[in-house]
This record gives C-alpha cells, structure tokens and sequence, in this order.
C-alpha cells in the first residue's frame, strides 16, 4: 500500500467525538478549497458509521454549499431520519467556521434478491496499455499557466491510479471533442474488505474528472490551465452491485447539457469484468473568466 493511500484512509477514519457527531481533517487539493470528494466521502463515512452492518449504501444525494477550508477540520453532525424494516436513511450536515458546507442524504438497504437487467458496458482499451499519471502529465506542463501544477495534480491523485483512455480536456484546449471521456481508477494498494469503506473510496473518486465531459464540448482545458472557473454544484450517486475500488474501474462519463453558468455530467462505472456497478450525475458551476 502507497504511504499516500495511508493518508487518505486516516483522513477517511473520522474522530467520533459524540454519539452522531463527527470530526474530519482536510489534505491538500489542487485548488485552495477543499477537494469536493473528500468531503463526500467523509460525509458517507460519517453517515455509514450509525447504520447496522448489514445495510449497505445504495444511494446518496448531496450539495456543496460552501467552499471547504483546509486548514480548519469539518464537523458532520448526523441527523437518523429513518430506521425501517429494510431501508435506514440518514443526513450529514458538514460545517466549518460555524457555517455548514455540505449536505448530503444516504439511504442504506439490507441485501434482497430481485430482478436483474443493465446497461452494456462500452468499450473500453485495457487499463493496462494506458500511460499512468506520471507518466502522462509531465507531457503537458507547457499547458498549464503554474509551473506547480503538475505536482499538484500528482499530489492531489497520488493515493489512486487513474488513467485516462482518451487525451484529457487539458492536452486538447481549443478543440471541441464529443462530450464523453473515459477513465479508469483503482487505488494504489488493496483495501479491506469494509464495504463502506470501498463505496466512500468510490465517491471520493468519482468528482475528480466528472464535469470532464463538459469541459471537452466547448474546447475549454479546465481550471488547472485557467480557461474556466467553476465548482461542484450537486453530486448524486446509486450503488447497484457490489465493486471494489482496489480493482480496476470504468468511469464513463457524458455531458447531455450545459446552460446558464452549469454544466452536467452523467456516469456510469463498470467492473472490469463488465458489472454496472454505480450510476453518478453531477451538475458544475462552469464559467468563462471575463477577458
């Protein structure tokens, strides 16, 4: 296991210092907020931590309110909305200087058996053949405007692998592209068996490269290169078929629309061997800077 997937596991391990309430620290990100992912999957963690252990999350829905600060730790304070038969829902309100940044919902299901269909998975070149994020991004340093960026982008990722099947928004800023973009991820290490804890490491992953897809309809190169300025708006997740994110991911990714200053972006993430296993929508704030 890479010492940078140690980090992000501690910084997944939330302090529980009341029975619903709990304390979580920040790392470094690309940009000088906290990084969207870590808040989710710290709020999913949280959440998941009051439910029995034979529930597992199946859906979650959120909003990011504020931007994180982080130099300052983050207090989520669970509300348990519902504990039924089948299904427990509960709400993470996640808050910093004494505002909330944060809101998300979770609903967790006990295992049942039922009808079974999905979508194909696409096709996709074997995670293998594609070059890793060292050596990738090096090649495009000329195109950021901060020397530093590289290192940072290497930093912020460091804990998974993630590859991109295709040149990403960045490499190809002022040339339109259908909007669709694959990556594949897995983390840099095994993982235990937790399931939660393989759901929270999905959902941090999931808003790293979401809102490519938009990004490559307009030939805008993204936030890392200054064409845009944008943040997450809403993230939404459905679990359908256990995974796990140490293995190799398929993140698919489409952008069906884009209007007043928002940009969406839909997914679907596939086992290797071809099991859907989490639908993602999420919306963006996404602007072109004034000249």
């Amino acid at each position: 296991m890479s010492s940078a997937l140690d980090s992000l596991l501690d910084l997944l391990d939330l302090e529980r210092i009341e029975q619903d309430i709990f304390r979580g620290m920040s790392r470094s990100a690309v940009v000088p907020r906290v990084f969207g992912g870590q808040v989710a999957a710290q709020a999913l963690v949280a959440a998941g931590r009051t439910v029995p252990d034979d529930r597992g999350a199946h859906s979650l829905h959120a909003y990011f309110l504020r931007p994180g600060d982080p130099g300052a730790p983050i207090v989520y304070s669970v509300d348990r909305i519902r504990d039924g038969r089948s299904f427990t829902t509960r709400r993470v309100v996640a808050v910093q200087h004494g505002k909330p940044i944060f809101h998300l919902s979770a609903s967790f299901q006990v295992h049942e058996e039922g009808m079974d269909h999905q979508a194909v998975m696409p096709h996709a070149p074997d995670p293998e053949t594609l070059p890793t994020a060292e050596q990738m991004l090096p090649r495009y340093a000329d195109r950021f405007t901060d020397p530093r960026m590289v290192d940072r982008l290497l930093e912020a990722r460091a804990a998974v692998d993630l590859r991109y099947a295709d040149a990403p928004p960045f490499a190809t800023a002022g040339e339109a592209r259908e909007p669709r973009s694959q990556v594949w991820f897995r983390t840099h290490g095994k993982l235990a068996d937790d399931p939660l804890l393989h759901v929270c490491m999905a959902t941090y992953v999931s808003d790293m490269t979401l809102l490519d897809s938009v990004l490559l309809a307009h030939g805008r190169g993204g936030w890392s290169v200054g064409d845009v300025v944008g943040a997450s708006l809403d993230h939404a997740m459905w679990f359908h078929r256990p995974f796990r994110a140490d293995e190799w991911l398929l993140y698919d990714q489409e952008s069906p629309s884009a209007s007043g200053g928002r940009g969406l972006g839909q997914a679907r993430i596939y086992t290797a061997d071809g099991k859907l296993a989490i639908t993602v929508i999420q919306e963006g704030l996404i602007r072109v800077p004034r000249e």
